[in-house]
C-alpha cells in the first residue's frame, strides 16, 4: 500500500511544548556569509533557550553576529514527524556579578531539563584536539519567532489511491 502524507502547521503552543519536551537541536549561526551549524542541548523556558558550552567557533561567531536559528525535530517515521524552527538572538551570560541572577536561573533551568547538562561542554574541554583552558559559559537565545510543522499519514487519500489502483487492474 502506498501511503500519502499530510503536513500541517503546529500552533505556537505546540511549538513551545515540543521545545520543552525535546531539549536537543541544531543551532545555526553565520559569519562573513558562511553558515555554521552544531548540535546542542538546551532548556526552554518562557521564550528563552538556555545553554552551556565552552568557547569555540560557535561562540566566537555568535559574538560577531548574534542572529541565530535553531532546528528541533522529532521523527517517528517517514510519514510521522514534527519540526520546529526558532529564529532568535544570542546573549552571553558572562561570569560577572551583573549576570549572577541570569546565570543562576540558567543553571536551574538546565538542571531541571537534564541532570548531566554540563557533561558535553566538559567532554569537549577534555578532548585532545581542544585547548585545556577552554572557558565554559552560559548563554541564552531570545526567541524572536518560531514556526512548526507536523506530518502524518493521510489514511483517506491512501485508501482512495488504493481503490483507484484496484479499479484499473
Amino acid at each position: 500500500m502506498k501511503l500519502n502524507m499530510l503536513i500541517s502547521d503546529l500552533t505556537p503552543q505546540e511549538c513551545r511544548d515540543m521545545l520543552t519536551r525535546i531539549g536537543f537541536g541544531r543551532l545555526a549561526c553565520a559569519r562573513d556569509n558562511q553558515p555554521y551549524i552544531v548540535p546542542i542541548y538546551f532548556a526552554y523556558e518562557f521564550d528563552l533557550l538556555y545553554g552551556f558550552t565552552t568557547v569555540g567557533r560557535k561562540i566566537k561567531w555568535m559574538r560577531t553576529n548574534p542572529k541565530v536559528c535553531l532546528a528541533v525535530d522529532e521523527v517517528l517515521s517517514h510519514f510521522r514527524w514534527m519540526s520546529v524552527i526558532v529564529m532568535g538572538r544570542y546573549e552571553e551570560l558572562p561570569n560577572k556579578a551583573k549576570f549572577r541572577r541570569e546565570r543562576e536561573h540558567a543553571l536551574v533551568a538546565l538542571e531541571k531539563r537534564m541532570p548531566l547538562w554540563w557533561r558535553t561542554a566538559i567532554a569537549v574541554k577534555q578532548s585532545p584536539t581542544r585547548h585545556k583552558d577552554a572557558e565554559p559559559l552560559f548563554y541564552r537565545i531570545h526567541i524572536d519567532s518560531m514556526t512548526g510543522h507536523r506530518a502524518f499519514p493521510d489514511a483517506v487519500k491512501s485508501k482512495i489511491g488504493r481503490a483507484d489502483k484496484e479499479r484499473t487492474t
